[in-house]
């Protein structure tokens, strides 16, 4: 088989690492790819917003599988252009992705089909929403309508920190058109946990738990970012909550797509809130979660892309879900200043750290090859994940060898994973 993978970063370098384990494929395609990816995968210098020069080029290589990492490209119908040429695709439709481009789409969803989900009021003026603002209950959460590179949810303390939240969504427009229509919500408390399921448009299949940590500092401080680090399983996703999520939300959320003539095929990432009176969906993500793939793909046991076809072609009941009896910690070296202004363009020292070991892996982010040297060319630049017999012995691994690794301007935090000392 020949398979492409759309997208370059940690994620999709987890996704491309995983594929070539898979005796069916021959040859491994990404675009654009990065310089971990390269050393997997032949790169290919498309833009990652031409459908048709991409769909062109699976159609001239004959390739028999692509998936898609990216939320911008799901959203905007990446699929159905793949699909309207005869090309296999991994990845949710147009109108099924809007389970995650649109939270207005979502958080409607889950109330009309009984989803377990915080109360909330949706906005299309500003000053609708600070009118809302005025008898809210603090603290209060903000999100943006539409994607925002994970960064578009505030947290607001009191009323006037709300009231600078909408104006700078809606009216300053700090996240562009993702802000034109916001969703105020009841701030939730518990354990955040995150499930990737499988899905073939009628059944679910989830993964492993893991947990994120988005915020840019230490001890959960500073913005929200994409993710600064994850570990895998969750020891707050038991048995019971597994059984509950199962019965109450992972099901009943493909039922509720089929039903709105929306089945979802692709990966479904439920963020998911434990609090004290159950689990609620946080949000839902129509792919793979960065960094949460760089936990869960090393502890699968099963064949990516055979789970990946079988999605496609309907057969997800017939599939046995295995993870390694392993935890797993990921801790995101950064560039410094990231989220926000950073510098890149430096040498990345210590890579080959990695080589030959079996529990130890790094997965690249934002990086690119130039003159024989791999430079840091964004704010996620590398995820190293490490592997233990439990949570404990894989933190102490990945950050011994995130040690290892060196760039100038260099920044991580140094808590991944704490909260489960404690346990």
């Amino acid at each position: 088989m020949k398979v492409l993978v759309i997208g370059g970063g940690g994620r999709e370098h987890a996704i491309v690492w995983k594929a070539s384990k898979s005796p069916k494929v021959e040859q491994l395609y990404c675009i654009p790819g990065n310089a971990g990816i390269s050393q997997y995968a032949k790169c290919i210098d498309i833009s990652i917003d031409d459908f048709k020069a991409m769909a062109d080029f699976a159609l001239a290589e004959g390739i028999d599988l692509t998936i898609v990492g990216p939320d911008n490209q799901l959203a905007a119908g990446i699929v159905d252009v793949f699909e309207e040429k005869g090309l296999r695709i991994f990845g949710p439709r147009k109108k099924a992705a809007v389970i995650e481009s649109s939270k207005v789409f979502s958080k409607n969803l889950m109330k009309k089909y009984n989803i377990p989900t915080a109360s909330y009021e949706t906005f299309e003026s500003s000053h609708e929403a600070i009118a809302y603002l005025k008898a809210s209950k603090y603290p209060i959460v903000l999100k943006t309508d539409g994607l925002a590179l994970g960064k578009g949810v505030l947290i607001c303390k009191d009323y006037d920190e709300a009231v600078h939240g909408v104006k700078a969504i809606m009216e300053d427009k700090q996240f562009g058109s993702a802000g034109n229509h916001i969703v105020i919500e009841e701030f939730m408390t518990g354990p955040e946990v995150s499930v990737l399921a499988f899905c073939d448009g009628s059944h679910i299949l989830p993964m492993t738990s893991a947990q994120d940590h988005k915020r840019a500092k230490d001890n959960d401080e500073g913005l929200n970012t994409g993710g600064m680090g994850t570990f895998s399983p969750s020891p707050f996703y038991t048995g019971e909550v597994d059984r509950f999520c199962k019965e109450h939300i992972y099901q009943p959320t493909m039922d509720a797509m089929k039903a709105e003539g929306r089945d979802f095929v692709g990966i479904l990432f439920v963020g998911l809130m434990l609090t004290e009176d159950g689990p609620k969906v946080l949000e839902y993500n129509a792919r793979f979660g960065d960094p949460e793939a760089q936990v869960v793909l090393p502890r699968l046991k099963n064949d990516l892309v055979e789970v990946c076809e079988a999605c496609i072609d309907k057969k997800l009941d017939q599939v046995t879900l295995s993870f390694e009896d392993k935890a797993a910690v990921c801790v995101v070296l950064a560039s410094d200043g990231y989220p926000l202004e950073y510098e890149k363009g430096f040498e990345i020292e210590g890579l080959d750290f990695f080589d030959n070991k079996s529990d130890y892996f790094i997965f690249h982010g934002a990086t690119v090859s130039e003159n024989g040297r791999t430079l840091t060319n964004g704010g996620r630049v590398l995820g190293v994940t490490a592997m233990g017999g439990d949570l404990k012995e894989a933190r102490s691994k990945a950050y011994e060898a995130a040690a290892k690794v060196n760039f100038d301007n260099k920044y991580m935090r140094n808590d991944i994973g704490k909260a489960i000392d404690n346990i």
